[in-house]
């Protein structure tokens, strides 16, 4: 008989208290499970970067709750999922299991949502040096690609994860996006990231398929030749970040965030921003605005000599 993991040990021991202690249905704690496992396989998502339960942090959390996003999961679904979670990090925290909740200042609103977090042209540049230092040169191109691809474009993880060779038009700079609910846009790159997929294709993807005998379509790889999935793009995404002088949390989705806060910043129109980003609707597109006011308001204040005693004549 397989003895059972520490995780699983500790899952079914939270469950045997729903039932016992508080008396939960078996379709609450079912529904308590299913929430459980999934956060599991999320985890396993990248077997190199498997961690235990007892080992989330708040970037994992993060990352969880973009995925879920992604995947279209309605709000009420998703803060099922965080409840659920979140009561068996209480629990474990209570049982002194571990220190902390990282759930714990999950709060889900339909209101006041937060400013998107951006980077700035400096965090930028680090990163872009990141991504070129691996000990594979191969991956190192391949990641390259990765972050000029998202940074150029501002296209989801998950989209970018689903780009097909077919999908990418070279000679005119555009790639065919598929995005949430199969619906397709054209986005255009420009020639950094044009330089930087026909590195990676000539200098790594070509002879890592060769090498391991795949044969499918889609454009980003893992180290064996398969297909990359959303959740090894945010694992290279952090492995970027170690690389780089960066010592702050960055998740891929603020690549996103920086595409649209710089197209309009530098003039785009909105209705522009929204194509390009695949929002159904402007009201998605105009929280953007708000980062756009926000760093004009920082500006004037730094600026305007009415409101900076060091710019006033004597």
């Amino acid at each position: 008989m397989t003895e059972l993991s520490k995780d699983q040990k500790n899952i079914q021991w939270f469950l045997k208290y729903l039932r016992s202690d508080r008396n939960y249905s078996d379709d609450t704690v079912q529904a308590y499970q299913q929430a459980i496992t999934e956060f599991c396989d999320f985890l396993d998502e990248v077997p190199t970067d498997k961690k235990e339960l007892t080992k989330v942090d708040s970037f994992d959390v993060e990352s969880f709750l973009t995925n879920l996003y992604e995947k279209q999961y309605a709000r009420n679904s998703i803060a099922q999922k965080v409840s659920a979670l979140k009561s068996l990090y209480a629990f474990l925290v209570k049982n002194e299991v571990i220190a902390n909740n990282p759930f714990e200042y999950v709060h889900l609103k339909t209101n006041n949502r937060r400013l998107p977090r951006f980077l700035y042209q400096n965090e930028m540049r680090a990163l872009f040096e990141g991504a070129k230092h691996n000990a594979n040169p191969q991956l190192g191109l391949r990641n390259s690609a990765i972050l000029e691809i998202l940074y150029a474009t501002g296209i989801r993880v998950s989209e970018c994860a689903g780009i097909r060779l077919n999908d990418i038009d070279l000679d005119n700079r555009t790639i065919l996006v598929t995005g949430k609910g199969n619906k397709q846009r054209y986005v255009p790159f420009g020639g950094y990231a044009q330089e930087a997929i026909e590195s990676y294709l000539s200098g790594a993807r070509e002879p890592i398929m060769k090498q391991y005998h795949q044969t499918h379509q889609f454009l980003f790889i893992n180290h064996y030749g398969r297909r990359l999935s959303a959740r090894g793009i945010e694992y290279i995404m952090d492995e970027i970040v170690k690389q780089s002088s960066l010592t702050t949390k960055i998740h891929p989705h603020m690549l996103r965030h920086t595409f649209a806060t710089e197209m309009l910043n530098n003039g785009a129109d909105m209705r522009s921003v929204q194509e390009l980003l695949g929002h159904s609707s402007l009201s998605t597109t105009q929280i953007y605005t708000h980062v756009t006011k926000s760093h004009l308001m920082d500006d004037y204040k730094k600026y305007f000599p009415r409101n900076n005693d060091s710019l006033k004549s004597n």
